[in-house]
């Protein structure tokens, strides 16, 4: 793909990016790819990834922790991509209005039954 002005490439290189920008990024680079793996394979390198950035959290420095952070992100994007959920929208409707449990922007719900 070659860079056009105004594109992902663009928004990737410098500057702040939104998470639709991200996950155009990342449709733009691996649908392909992605659509081909499928869900189940893509869920698996996901949680792989969780795997490292639990070992990154428990022994890593701050670099390898935000390396880690980017690449679950990437992966759970690639996943949104697959199935065709737009990340924006779905975090807009699930937690725009606050909480999902107690409707609050700070929440108030009990920590009862949460780990």
């Amino acid at each position: 793909m070659t860079k056009k002005e105004g594109s992902t490439n663009e928004t990737a290189a410098g500057g702040e990016m939104t998470l639709a920008d991200f996950q155009r990024l990342i449709r733009e680079m691996y649908l392909p790819k992605d659509v081909a793996r499928g869900v189940d394979g893509t869920f698996m390198w996901l949680i792989e990834e969780v795997g490292e950035l639990a070992g990154a959290l428990r022994d890593g420095n701050h670099e390898d922790q935000e390396n880690e952070f980017a690449d679950v992100l990437a992966w759970l994007t690639t996943i949104a991509n697959v199935v065709g959920v737009d990340l924006t929208e779905a975090v807009r409707k699930k937690y725009g209005g606050g909480c999902p449990g107690c409707g609050r922007f700070v929440c108030q719900c009990s920590d009862s039954g949460k780990p």
